[in-house]
């Protein structure tokens, strides 16, 4: 049976979603693809920001919720979310982040890749890793980014995830999803797919007695895997049933369509399709420029537009 093919989005809370537009577009220089609303909670946004197109892979997503007390990272929670990069760049970027007021952690090596914390306007942990892409990845530059083509965000490198017990997750992410280990640093187990090239794998690590992890703002609410289509995910779902979880039913989300299922410790993943893709309801010239309902929520387009703050394009101009 088939495992998943790599990351397809992560999604987190946010606070304001002016400024989370004005940090991920206007510092990090990424696309938005997609305003839209949560789904499941439609007097929220839901923004969605990638490269050009929107490939999988490529996409973080947020919530925003300004009114949320903010999240803890813990067991339970996934932690931060590492972030692709170009090889050669970090020197840019560790300047650019400077000249924008983001003050980041010390960078270093992890299992051999050069790597810089930071965190966004909201608490969320991020970090920048010079990584290099598996096979097929689809990327297509942003023109209309304050970065350059050569140096954008390229890809959701990965993700890192505290655990009480890893036990039972290990055996999760190998049985349900195909994921096997690749190596060992510092306490990190990291687990993926192939060689566990950037948008391939996660980092786990048993913390006991660590106090668990709350949702929040700044904090992720879940990872995606990618499915290629919905034969692949109705495997997928048999897999994960049959290696004792419980997930949902399909969800259609209309960009894509979704099961979520949690994880033993209690953290949340999706697997969701590749397709459609953002193109199928907007020209791809024009995509985020809009607010775009799903069908089945256009019936009640003027209620959802009265609740949800007004939102302008972003305010940071490129340095």
């Amino acid at each position: 049976m088939r495992s998943v093919t790599g990351i397809h989005h992560i999604t987190a809370i946010s606070g304001d979603a002016q400024e989370n537009l004005d940090f991920y577009v206007g510092v990090l220089g990424m696309r938005l693809v997609k305003k839209s609303i949560n789904q499941d909670a439609p007097d929220t946004y839901h923004l969605f920001f990638a490269d050009a197109e929107g490939n999988p892979g490529t996409d973080i997503t947020f919530f925003p919720w300004p009114n949320m007390p903010a999240g803890r990272t813990g067991p339970g929670v996934w932690g931060e979310v590492q972030l692709g990069i170009p090889e050669g760049t970090m020197e840019f970027w560790q300047q650019r982040l400077t000249q924008h007021g983001v003050a980041a952690g010390e960078s270093g090596l992890r299992f051999g890749e050069p790597t810089l914390p930071f965190s966004d306007p909201h608490g969320m942990q991020l970090a920048l890793v010079e990584a290099p892409l598996y096979e097929g990845f689809g990327f297509t530059p942003w023109d209309n980014s304050p970065v350059d083509a050569d140096k954008q965000i390229r890809a959701l490198a990965g993700a890192r995830l505290p655990e009480r017990d890893s036990t039972a997750t290990r055996r999760f992410l190998e049985s349900a999803l195909g994921l096997e280990q690749l190596g060992e640093e510092a306490g990190w187990t990291r687990y993926g797919i192939g060689g566990g090239e950037a948008g391939r794998r996660i980092d786990i690590r048993d913390e006991p007695g660590t106090p668990g992890g709350g949702w929040g703002v700044g904090s992720v609410h879940h990872v995606a895997w990618r499915a290629m289509d919905e034969s692949h995910q109705s495997e997928l779902r048999e897999r994960i049933v049959g290696a004792g979880a419980s997930p949902t039913q399909v969800i259609d989300r209309f960009w894509f369509k979704s099961i979520y299922v949690r994880e033993p410790g209690g953290a949340l993943f999706e697997v969701a399709t590749d397709g459609p893709g953002f193109a199928v309801d907007e020209d791809p010239e024009h995509l985020g420029e809009t607010l775009v309902l799903p069908p089945f929520f256009e019936a009640q387009r003027a209620q959802i537009e009265a609740l949800l703050p007004p939102l302008g394009p972003p305010r940071k101009a490129a340095l």
